[in-house]
């Protein structure tokens, strides 16, 4: 995997628990990525190497440097991390921007719709979207629809605003949840993106045809927005929705126990015990192993591995991308299901 350094030039404070990490574009050869994708972003922290993906809030042609948007996990290594104790100047290695959460510029007309629902810091990747759409003058309307607890946790309030101050074929909506708010913007309203309220949102835009749906947050935020969209008539194939978690059940892990395995990386062969409800992945990175892998959602394909012997069992991915070769497997979403599994990371 091929690995980039870049400089990080401003650290800026969007909420309380919120940083966008701004990092300059290098001189020669620019990085280029599309307006929804990731930057995935290496650390090494106690000894160990974490590696996480982070959505782009900036928007290519529009910003200068490539900014990344980060808020603080409870417990989050790398989160608290670049919160704590990341700062200008300092270098960074990442790897090449990734991810298919992108507007398919192919189906949009003059007169599209293009509709952004999102919640907390799924935001993110819809900022980057809003803006590249609207500053190229792409589709006939960008409406947001941004869920939060209050006006407080809102993340680039003030962008939002510059936007909706910039561009007349820009709106924007705000849910808030925790507090009742003013009666005197139709816009902002007290609950939940729930299905009545995507509702009440659609018919209140008054743009039900042609649109494009892109949505970021929560699983419950996805599935009421889809919900609500296919009552509409709105077509599958219109609505993109961004996943930065699998969604396990406990009926997932049935026949799966705790197991050790064999995994060859670099040549070298280490058996380690993956735990019952731990990924091969999550396994091997425990186990000090230096793995390659990115999303953890099993979209990346970073965390390939060959399956040797034995089996697995595949958990958060209905079908396996077509990319893959038929003994390959997504190790962040494979849990072995024999004693004799053996994997072969594939580089």
């Amino acid at each position: 995997m091929l690995f980039l350094t870049l400089k990080v030039v401003e650290i800026r404070r969007e909420t309380d628990d919120t940083v966008t990490v701004a990092f300059k574009q290098p001189a020669l050869k620019k990085v280029k990525y599309l307006a929804g994708q990731y930057l995935t972003l290496t650390f090494r922290i106690n000894g160990r190497r974490y590696i996480r993906p982070y959505s782009f809030s900036s928007a290519p042609g529009v910003d200068a440097n490539l900014e990344v948007t980060v808020k603080r996990v409870p417990g989050g290594v790398v989160s608290n991390h670049i919160i704590d104790k990341v700062k200008v100047d300092d270098l960074i290695e990442v790897m090449p921007p990734m991810g298919d959460f992108i507007l398919n510029e192919a189906a949009i007309t003059p007169d599209t719709h293009i509709v952004l629902w999102g919640a907390g810091s799924g935001v993110t990747p819809l900022m980057s979207i809003a803006k590249y759409a609207l500053h190229k003058s792409m589709g006939g309307h960008v409406t947001l629809v941004y869920g939060n607890r209050n006006a407080e946790s809102v993340i680039f309030q003030d962008k939002i605003d510059a936007l909706s101050a910039g561009f007349n074929n820009f709106s924007a909506w705000h849910f808030h949840t925790a507090l009742a708010v003013a009666s005197n913007n139709p816009r902002l309203v007290q609950g939940r993106i729930d299905p009545s309220n995507v509702l009440a949102v659609m018919h209140a835009e008054g743009k039900l045809e042609n649109t494009l749906h892109y949505i970021c947050g929560p699983s419950g935020l996805k599935e009421s927005v889809k919900a609500a969209l296919a009552a509409l008539g709105i077509e599958g194939k219109n609505v993109y929705s961004e996943d930065f978690e699998v969604v396990r059940n406990p009926t997932d892990f049935e026949g799966i126990i705790t197991r050790s395995i064999g995994i060859t990386n670099n040549g070298e062969r280490t058996v380690v015990e993956a735990v019952k409800g731990k990924s091969i992945l999550e396994a091997a990175l425990d186990a000090g192993i230096d793995m390659p892998y990115s999303c953890q959602t099993g979209n990346c394909l970073v965390c390939k591995g060959s399956l040797l012997k034995g089996d697995v069992k595949v958990i958060g991915v209905d079908k396996l991308p077509a990319e893959l070769q038929p003994n390959q497997r997504l190790l962040c979403c494979s849990f072995p299901l024999t004693d004799d599994v053996e994997i072969q990371v594939d580089q």
